[in-house]
């Protein structure tokens, strides 16, 4: 196992975010999600945050502030953390199939050569991790993206052995404009989806796109697991911790049972 950035007080957890420059969910959704947690268990978090420069969810923007990743990482493992979250799911799935394992070893290495050897997450990583540790076969998925960048993490999801049946592109290139949507639309949403022979949904597939409330409201109506990109994040950082994985209300794959 890694070994943490530094020797935490008991109890007591940093976390990196490294975050693209217009997202304003990931610091959001992920500190309500471990803050919710704190009230029934013993740990807590603190959060501190990089970020790289990123308005259009565009492939040549994704592509770009990938590279700003680096410095993120460096300038986090200053103050020493003991883990990061990238969370920028397409970024990483635009880079090519399986690239999230490089981006997590190249971010670590930053990390020791600072002094800091730090676990490193991803989001896309952690979204493959999450749906594998509820065995997930086939999917269906929600996502804010253009339709070609929709079929990018498509083609990535499958390529790690799980089906996707169905999906929806909202089409939204402007990344505000993603982070400003209701966080209970999806639990309208997942109803155009074909679940049949689903085994779980995926209520956003794009940490940005707010969709924590309705992940518990999709579970109840649909009867199947469901999960989004901050909610397997949270799980990624938590099992990276070597913490119990499990937070009120944000559904199947943080109940404990995984």
């Amino acid at each position: 196992m890694t070994q943490a950035a530094h020797t935490p007080a008991q109890n007591q957890f940093r976390v990196g975010l490294i975050v693209p420059s217009s997202n304003t969910t990931m610091e959001t959704e992920i500190p309500a999600m471990l803050h919710a947690r704190e009230l029934v268990l013993p740990e807590r978090f603190t959060f501190h945050s990089s970020r790289m420069r990123m308005k259009s969810v565009t492939k040549e923007e994704l592509e770009a502030m990938d590279k700003d990743s680096d410095r993120c990482a460096l300038e986090l493992s200053d103050a020493r953390m003991d883990v990061m979250g990238y969370a920028c799911l397409v970024a990483i799935m635009s880079m090519g199939l399986g690239y999230h394992r490089a981006s997590q070893r190249r971010l670590h290495e930053i990390t020791a050569a600072n002094g800091a050897p730090t676990p490193v997450i991803t989001s896309a990583g952690a979204l493959v991790e999450g749906l594998q540790a509820i065995g997930a076969k086939r999917v269906s998925l929600i996502a804010p993206y253009m339709k070609p960048l929709t079929r990018m993490v498509i083609d990535y999801i499958e390529n790690e052995g799980i089906e996707v049946i169905d999906s929806i592109s909202l089409e939204i290139h402007d990344n505000l404009a993603v982070g400003a949507r209701d966080p209970k639309a999806p639990a309208a949403l997942w109803k155009q989806l074909n679940v049949k022979g689903a085994d779980a949904i995926v209520a956003s597939a794009c940490v940005q796109m707010p969709s924590l409330a309705s992940v518990p409201m999709i579970e109840a109506a649909s009867g199947l697991p469901v999960v989004s990109s901050s909610v397997c994040t949270t799980y990624a950082l938590l099992k990276s911790l070597g913490l119990e994985r499990r937070v009120p209300n944000a559904g199947a794959l943080l109940s404990g049972r995984y």
